[in-house]
Parts: structure tokens; sequence; C-alpha cells
């Protein structure tokens, strides 16, 4: 609370440096998101995303694994739901959609995998080969959508074809946008508490973050420790990145990875790795999102002051962290006595 309080206030101050009304400002950031039912709906829409990354990497952290490629599994899962998006036909079954998120969230795990492969064969980094494999996947989406998978009458933009009915995931209500994404993220933040705090598999994982040597000491196996926050975290984000391609958006684009790879990292950390405080933050993080997008509608800002406010409050928390285990101390100098005159 402290850190968001303080991300307000240098927020204030940054509104005034660019002349603009900070109240007016903050208020497109924290009141418009939240003031009428089609505004809940489109922070649900961008809330979820940011969750599913989010638990995945709270339980890769946990377990002293460091995922910093979430995005590219993203992409990898809109990949694998479009590839099995696009089979779709008039006559598919309504439950299509089932098996284009299981696409998905089966391609991220297999994304993730080849970072795990490595850490676990050659013992590379994680945090390199996943982040480098962000820029493969970056590669191959740009690939599919300008070749194999464009839209032949889509006047040559990079993107394929609308969805059918039948491979995208329905929405909860008529003339709103929020799908059935918004229930199944909660099941997923229940079933991730379930997993952290009530099975012996969590404990492993959190002790095998704590301390590797009491881990190995208490014959917990290293490379479980390894593949099982790194495949769960690869399907969450490839679910997130299936619940793009097959909600909202309805086609797979270039435009679709947009950061929240990247920004469930900040989601994670100001959740504290719990998934009670990721889905909190998770819904504070959209919020900068949905208020970015409206001041530069109304306020002609730029889109980066979503990531502004996003690197304040994780600097902000950085900051209560240091002071809240360290205490500051001013020593002052004193003479000896053999330089006292």
């Amino acid at each position: 609370m402290l850190a968001l309080a303080l991300t307000l206030l240098v927020g204030f101050a940054l509104f005034v440096a660019l002349g603009m009304d900070p109240l007016r400002g903050l208020t497109l950031f924290f009141y418009e998101p939240l003031k009428s039912e089609r505004a809940l709906a489109e922070l649900s829409i961008k809330a979820c995303p940011l969750l599913l990354i989010g638990l995945g990497l709270s339980l890769c952290f946990r377990a002293n694994v460091w995922n910093i490629g979430a995005e590219g599994q993203l992409i990898l899962g809109a990949l694998g739901a479009t590839g099995v998006a696009l089979r779709a036909t008039p006559s598919s079954s309504p439950w299509f959609f089932v098996g284009v998120l299981l696409a998905g969230a089966f391609a991220g795990a297999a994304w993730a995998a080849v970072t795990a492969l490595l850490r676990d064969r050659f013992n590379a980094s994680e945090i390199l080969v996943s982040l480098m494999l962000v820029y493969v996947a970056e590669q191959l989406l740009s690939y599919v959508v300008h070749g194999p998978w464009k839209d032949p009458n889509g006047y040559n933009f990079p993107q394929t074809i609308n969805f059918l009915s039948a491979a995208r995931v329905p929405r909860l209500l008529e003339g709103s946008r929020a799908n059935y994404g918004v229930p199944l993220t909660v099941v997923m933040a229940a079933l991730f508490w379930l997993l952290m705090h009530r099975t012996h598999v969590g404990y492993r994982l959190e002790v095998g973050g704590l301390s590797p040597r009491a881990a190995r000491y208490a014959g917990f196996s290293s490379r479980s420790a390894l593949w099982t926050p790194l495949l769960l975290s690869g399907a969450t984000a490839g679910l997130a990145g299936a619940l793009e391609v097959a909600g909202p958006v309805g086609q797979l684009t270039t435009q679709v990875p947009v950061g929240y790879g990247f920004a469930a990292i900040i989601v994670a950390f100001v959740g504290r790795l719990s998934p009670l405080g990721v889905t909190l933050s998770s819904v504070l993080l959209s919020m900068f999102y949905l208020g970015g997008e409206l001041s530069q509608s109304r306020l002609g800002l730029p889109k980066s002051i979503t990531g502004v406010l996003q690197g304040l409050l994780l600097f902000s928390l950085l900051s209560c962290d240091t002071l809240i285990h360290h205490r500051v101390r001013v020593v002052g100098w004193r003479r000896s006595s053999a330089e006292a005159p």
C-alpha cells in the first residue's frame, strides 16, 4: 500500500511536470476503469492474461527458477491456438474452443521446455535462454502471418482470417466483451493457491527455492524443481495467448504480443508471489493499461506512460522492501583519541 501511495505521489508530480491536470490524469487510471459494467468487462479482459502469466511466474520465482521469457511462451500459445482454430468448420462442435485453449497451453509449455532442457543438460542460464527465445517466437509469428496463414482477403495486412464462432471463447453476457476466460482464470488462481500452499509438490518447490542444499539433503529432485515450474509457467502463458486470439482479438496478428509477459513479472513481485496478491496486482496493472489507453485518446500522452507508471510501482515496491528489511542509520565521523588536540 505504501508503494502504491508513492506511485500515486510521483504520478501526480509527473502530470504536473507535463502540464496536465493531475487529478484528471489519475482519474483516468484509477476511476474510469471501474465506473461502469463496460469498463469492468474491459478490465477483466486485460487482467486475465496478466493473472495467468503472473501465477506461473510466481511459481517459478518461488522455486528460484528465473523465467523471463513468458512473452515468447504467450506468442507460442497464440500460434498453437491459431493452428487448431483455423481447422474449425461451420459444423464444428460448440466446444471446439476447448481444444483451441488446450493447444495454446501445450504450445506454451513446449516452448518453456526448450529452456528447461538447455538448463538441465547444459546448465545454460534460463534467464538468457528464455529471454532470447522471445525474439525467436516473434520471428515465427511474423513468418506465419506474412506467409502460410496470411488472410488472402485481408488487403495485404499481416493477419489471419477471423476465427469461426466455434473456435472463439463464448462471451459471458450479450453486449459484453468479457468471456469465459474470466471464470477460468479465477479457477486457475484457486488451483495455484492449492498447489503452492496445500500440496507436497508446492512445498518441495518452495524449499528448493529457499535453500537448494537443504532440498538436496531432504532428497528432493532438483530436476523436478526445474521442469515443473517452467512447464506450468509456460502452460499458463500459452493459455493466456490462446485466450487473447480466441477471445477479444478473434484472429492472429502481429499486434497480439503487447508486453503482458514482461508486465507479469511486475505483477508477480507486487503480488508477493502469492496467488491472492497476484490476483489483486493483476487488476491494478490492468488499470494502468486502460488508463494509458485513455490518456492517449483524451490527453494526447504517449503510450509509454503505462510503462512509466508500471516501472514506478516496481521501483517504489523495491524501495519499500529495502527500508523494511534494513534500518537506515546516520553515522557521524568521530576522531580517535590520538587525533584529538
